[in-house]
């Protein structure tokens, strides 16, 4: 069973490592991002691991049981929306939030996916934008990064 993974976030200014600890049915994510602009970035997993083509492989959120989108803490909303992180005004978030959904075992495991951070703050579902629904409207994708097992 794994217990702990990492994530390395790159883009051409945003970087970040997100470390992941699985602790019963709680999934602890924790780490920082730096170089975004201040302000709300939405943060999610992404079905693929795969960045062939960037941070545009990595495909849409990752949502297994087919829901739309939320907010981490919503009871309908896919397995991968995480909400969005703040950075403050030197472009740094510290990241610490705990999950009930989002797993590193099972049906609802992250390893093997990617990590996203979005320019732009995550409507969480409730904006009323077309794209509301599937990706919260948070905007071009500025940094990713695969999910892998680690000690």
């Amino acid at each position: 069973m794994a217990s702990k993974a990492v994530c390395v976030l790159v883009g051409p200014a945003v970087n970040g490592v997100i470390n992941f600890t699985q602790n019963g049915n709680k999934l602890h994510i924790d780490g920082e991002v730096k170089g975004l602009t201040p302000g709300k970035h939405g943060f999610h997993v992404h079905e693929f691991g795969d960045t062939t083509n960037g941070c545009t492989s990595t495909g849409p959120h990752f949502n297994p049981e087919g829901k739309v989108h939320g907010d981490i803490a919503a009871t309908v909303r896919h397995v991968g929306d995480l909400g969005n992180i703040v950075a403050d005004d030197k472009g740094i978030a510290k990241i610490s939030l705990v999950d009930h959904l989002a797993a590193l075992n099972g049906p609802n495991s992250i390893i093997g996916r990617a990590v996203v951070v979005h320019a732009d703050p995550d409507d969480l579902g409730l904006g009323g934008h077309e794209l509301s629904s599937t990706t919260g409207n948070a905007g071009a994708r500025i940094s990713c990064g695969l999910i892998g097992l680690t000690k």
